[in-house]
């Protein structure tokens, strides 16, 4: 893949159609490398930010550690889902650290972790 994937990065991913031939991009937050198999534990991102769900959260570029994603979106906590490392397409960049405390808090909340 080459490139450096990591916890709480956002992604763009190939999220192909039941014809397994045509695909969308998609982008999606990193919760966890799922080793020694070769997937990520992922929760899919939306740029319809017109209406927000109890489990949903904003991110924009302000959110970001590094990297940027092309508008305001939000994270889907209910979308929880793996996949394969190599429907990977391209690295946004890393929420700062105040960005993933809050999805994690509510993230546990949601789940009643």
């Amino acid at each position: 893949m080459g490139l450096n994937i990591e916890k709480f990065d956002i992604v763009l991913c190939k999220f192909y159609f039941t014809d397994l031939k045509s695909y969308k991009n998609r982008p999606v937050l990193i919760l966890k490398d799922n080793l020694p198999f070769d997937d990520f534990l992922v929760i899919a991102i939306s740029s319809k930010v017109n209406k927000l769900f109890d489990d949903e959260i904003l991110i924009d570029n302000h959110a970001f550690k590094n990297g940027e994603i092309p508008k305001t979106s939000k994270v889907m906590l209910r979308k929880t889902f793996v996949i394969e490392k190599s429907m990977i397409v391209k690295k946004y960049g890393k929420l700062t650290d105040t960005a993933m405390d809050e999805i994690h808090e509510s993230l546990c909340n949601f789940y009643q972790c």
